[in-house]
């Protein structure tokens, strides 16, 4: 066996029906989702043993299996049912659960198969939260060309663009890859990229280049509460360096702020005020959603 295989934790994860030691499971090699990537996945903070935004993930869960035409297996309850059991035993510490859907096994061809069972695979990883000192000082990220397909709007299993978009800013010694189709910012490599201009928080449209994360409709909130305008629209290259605040948000992130990139400052150089608003407007929204949730299971 290899080192990292042997070093696999005995967590319970659910496959396919079944909860068993995470070391354990098994799939099939012809599975679709290993074979071709085609599957979905979803990735559910949560915080206070409770599942942060889990409407809303469930939700492009949904939109995600419809693009790739695979029925949902499983109803939002019995998703949530999981989410509990295997949370359950981690107590508060923030946690991440990790979801996927493959069309299923099949001989190999290309042509979606009808009739298929999907593999169901969900597991919970630690969600160890970004150190206050990185946030007091901020992170460096670089830049790319946006090499990935065209349907960036599916939370893909196929993620060898990511991988590889991330792998620059790994070799970069930088956060994150931000990147760009042409002239016009889209995303980085597994965050969501937003500028801060005149106090107006401002991101990407909604379309197929861009993977819609859950912080937008998250943001949008918190900038309503929080007095912020919020706007959507295409954003230039030159509107990124020029802006007077960066921000990345992520499921993991949650937001972060962004104070160099390709080794010029943005900004100030520090992490700006509507960054610092929405970080505490989130912590307070997670707040929230334990006690709600706790108070109602």
């Amino acid at each position: 066996m290899h080192p990292i295989t042997d070093a696999l934790p005995a967590t319970l994860c659910y496959l396919d029906g079944e909860y068993t030691a995470l070391r354990d499971a098994k799939i099939s090699v012809l599975d679709r989702g290993f074979i071709f990537g085609d599957g979905i996945y979803e990735v559910v903070p949560v915080y206070g043993g409770q599942p942060f935004c889990f409407e809303e993930h469930m939700a492009r869960l949904d939109r995600s299996l419809a693009e790739l035409q695979i029925v949902n297996p499983l109803s939002p309850d019995q998703w949530r049912e999981i989410v509990m059991r295997l949370v359950a035993p981690g107590g508060d510490a923030p946690q991440a659960v990790y979801f996927q859907v493959t069309r299923g096994v099949a001989p190999r061809d290309h042509a979606m198969v009808k009739g298929l069972t999907p593999t169901v695979f969900v597991m919970v990883n630690p969600l160890p939260p970004v150190a206050d000192a990185v946030r007091a000082k901020g992170v460096t990220c670089v830049t790319a060309d946006d090499f990935r397909w065209q349907k960036a709007h599916i939370k893909s299993t196929s993620l060898l663009g990511a991988v590889l978009s991330r792998q620059i800013s790994v070799e970069a010694g930088a956060a994150e890859t931000v990147m760009f189709r042409g002239d016009w910012l889209s995303e980085a490599s597994s965050s969501n990229v937003w500028i801060v201009k005149e106090s107006v928080l401002i991101g990407p449209p909604k379309d197929n280049l861009v993977l819609t994360g859950i912080r937008y409709g998250l943001l949008e909130r918190l900038c309503q509460e929080g007095g912020i305008p919020f706007a959507l629209r295409r954003v230039s290259r030159d509107e990124v360096f020029g802006a007077d605040e960066l921000i990345l948000s992520s499921a993991s992130k949650e937001v972060l702020p962004v104070v160099t990139l390709d080794g010029k400052t943005i900004g100030n150089g520090h992490p700006g005020p509507i960054y610092k608003s929405l970080y505490a407007a989130y912590q307070q929204a997670k707040q929230r959603n334990a006690e709600k949730q706790g108070a109602t299971a």
